[in-house]
């Protein structure tokens, strides 16, 4: 079978291809350039080492590396894209979104023109099918390094030619694997932060340089209304937030909203960041339907969030989530990911939380810095 693998010059993309070639495949890698060095700083997207990586990885496995330039579109559709909801109060997760409208994307497009059967990449997850031939999208073998939540919103299409050579394997096994196969990634470090972040600096600073007049300084409110600070921009927060507040006070607080209209943030204490309802838009679903209009599941609001058991109830493409038990911050922008046992049903962009309060402003005593 003819394969094209996305290879990032890391190690998990190369086992992949690695594990490819031993399985009797014809592989071709793709790498994406998803940054534009002229855009400005020096971004941990496709960093020249990374590029040299996937080309030493290709050399050594013998396979052919093909070059596709998505920056146009990563710098429109997720860059500026996630800078502008930093700015609106909300918490993007700009992963899903790339995996969706560039990667996976662009991966389709390479295998249909190049006339291959499959496309494959090194994310920890599996797809199989059910008896009846139903493609499922399942979580990693590895719950540690499980990255189903951040694949709910691959298309079903592309989702019935994926292979995932990874996904049923443990970490330690996959450094294992490259380390005997002579791969010259197979003691490379990992990332866990934005790729468009570059090291030294925060997605704040990058919201300050590229949408100047965007941040704008607030009130700090409690939930009743009183001004406890002021702030220098909802971009600088997300909800669950403790650091960062300048504020002092009897117990710890924590943001429990950001009101980007009034340019306040309100804070609370760490249980009025637990509640029982969200409310989920824009909702996809892997079988292209619900299973019902009212079911229960296991509803995961970060990618590390062991998961809650809640009642849904569908409406359109938005959600009513009930939990069994309160969901502690959940935060606006961020996906809720659906699933039932080890199967991802599906998910959508968290709208509402913690609510924000309605009451005015009023100035509170001066607090101790």
């Amino acid at each position: 079978m003819k394969v094209v693998v996305a290879m990032s010059g890391g190690l998990d993309s190369s086992v992949a291809a690695l594990r490819l070639l031993e399985a009797g495949h014809h592989v071709t890698g793709v790498l994406f350039r998803l940054w534009d060095p002229l855009a400005g700083a020096a971004s941990r997207c496709c960093s020249d080492e990374d590029v040299r990586d996937a080309h030493r990885v290709a050399e050594t496995l013998g396979i052919a590396l093909q070059e596709v330039c998505t920056s146009r579109r990563f710098f429109d559709e997720i860059f500026m894209a996630a800078l502008e909801e930093y700015a609106a109060g909300r918490t993007p997760n700009p992963c899903v979104v790339c995996n969706q409208r560039i990667k996976f994307a662009e991966l389709e497009t390479v295998r249909r023109e190049s006339g291959a059967d499959a496309v494959a990449t090194g994310h920890y997850a599996r797809v199989e099918r059910d008896e009846g031939g139903r493609i499922r999208l399942l979580r990693a073998a590895d719950a540690r390094k499980d990255q189903s939540y951040f694949l709910y919103r691959v298309p079903r299409p592309v989702l019935e030619r994926l292979l995932l050579p990874v996904g049923g394997l443990a970490k330690d096994e996959v450094r294992r694997l490259a380390r005997e196969a002579g791969l010259p990634v197979a003691a490379k470090d990992e990332s866990q932060e934005l790729c468009f972040v570059p090291r030294g600096t925060s997605h704040a600073e990058l919201v300050e340089s590229w949408l100047p007049e965007a941040p704008r300084p607030g009130e700090i409110v409690d939930r009743e209304g009183r001004v406890l600070g002021r702030h220098g921009g909802v971009h600088r927060f997300t909800v669950g937030q403790r650091r960062g507040l300048g504020i002092a006070a009897g117990l710890p607080l924590y943001v429990v909203a950001l009101e980007a209209d009034s340019g306040r943030i309100v804070v609370g204490t760490a249980g009025e960041l637990d509640v029982r309802e969200i409310l989920v838009r824009d909702t996809v679903w892997i079988a292209g339907e619900p299973p019902a209009d009212r079911f229960r599941c296991t509803v995961k609001i970060r990618s590390r969030h062991r998961g809650t058991e809640a009642e849904i109830m569908v409406d359109g493409d938005r959600l009513h989530i009930t939990g069994a038990e309160p969901f502690h911050a959940p935060a606006p922008g961020q996906a809720a990911v659906l699933y039932r046992g080890e199967e991802v049903l599906g998910g959508g962009v968290i709208e509402t939380g913690a609510a924000p309060t309605d009451h005015p402003s009023r100035e509170a005593p001066a607090a101790r810095r």
